[in-house]
């Protein structure tokens, strides 16, 4: 028995193509992207001849063969989870839309979801998928061992090189990323404050510094309520997302932003509690652990 999208480990071309909410003479190529997360399927929407001329190059001005690299006309999401109810996809939606209040449309790769009717191997179901922004640029780690004054020199070279045309000069560069991580980070401090909500800045690609400086989240799916009532919320992999995107959080005012933590103030005092953390932790390495045991 075919195996449903959703449990399978990766997915290309012909497998979307099987799809029966993908229309299969879409003028597209999908392949997987580099990065996939535990939670969606992700693949590049690519036109054919972008694909054509990265396998077969192109003759520049110098007269030297090229071969850049296919640049994605959007991104597709496949949500892994299963939605028991309509209700429980609108519920998904409405995460997401409360995140776009925050931080769209600079601070965010801005998605439209879609509800579809999926026909798997066990019969109809609902489906949830994203048609995504692509944002090109260089990865913004957290949790780099880099301080500020070599992580912004780093991520500037990275950044730089996904750009069309020139880049502005670095120092410039990072003038401007160092404005728009503050602004960000003060969005996310709103957004937890107004709506209690925080989104997954933890994960390793999650966020996306652009060749013109922004900084962008490109991963939408995992979206945590953020409670100070003392108890550690687990998403339903049994990451401590909340805990963990407020670390980051930190990491981020701190290294991208180049402002001093102030570990004093209500948000960081209630979730760096030297016994709180000592226990997120903990379930930080539960949940590594029945990763490793799975693969």
């Amino acid at each position: 028995m075919p195996t449903d999208i959703r449990d399978q480990p990766s997915i290309g071309h012909d497998e979307v193509l099987g799809l029966n909410f993908i229309n299969p003479a879409a003028p597209y190529v999908f392949r997987k992207h580099f990065r996939q997360g535990l939670r969606s399927h992700i693949m590049e929407i690519l036109a054919p001849r972008d694909v054509e001329t990265e396998r077969n190059g192109t003759i520049s001005a110098d007269g030297m063969r090229r071969f850049p690299m296919a640049r994605p006309r959007r991104m597709l999401r496949i949500f892994r989870s299963r939605l028991r109810t309509l209700d429980d996809a609108l519920k998904e939606i409405g995460r997401v839309k409360t995140v776009e209040r925050y931080l769209a449309p600079d601070f965010m790769a801005t998605s439209v979801e879609c509800i579809v009717d999926y026909q798997g191997p066990q019969g109809r179901d609902l489906l949830l998928c994203g048609f995504q922004e692509y944002v090109a640029g260089g990865i913004v780690d957290p949790w780099t061992i880099l301080d500020q004054s070599d992580l912004l020199p780093a991520l500037y070279d990275g950044a730089a090189g996904s750009a069309d045309g020139d880049a502005p000069p670095r120092n410039r560069w990072i003038w401007t990323v160092r404005q728009n991580g503050a602004e960000f980070v003060t969005r996310i401090k709103r957004m937890i404050v107004e709506a209690a909500t925080i989104p997954d800045l933890a994960g390793a690609g999650n966020l996306i510094a652009t060749a013109s400086g922004e900084i962008r989240l490109v991963d939408i799916n995992n979206i945590s309520p953020v409670d100070f009532d003392g108890s550690i919320l687990l998403d339903e992999k049994g990451y401590p997302v909340c805990d963990k995107s407020i670390e980051a959080l930190a990491l981020i005012e701190n290294k991208i932003a180049g402002q001093p933590v102030d570990k004093q103030s209500e948000l960081y005092k209630n979730f760096f509690d030297p016994v709180r953390w000592k226990a997120v932790k903990a379930k930080e390495a539960e949940f590594w652990s029945r990763i490793e045991n799975t693969v």
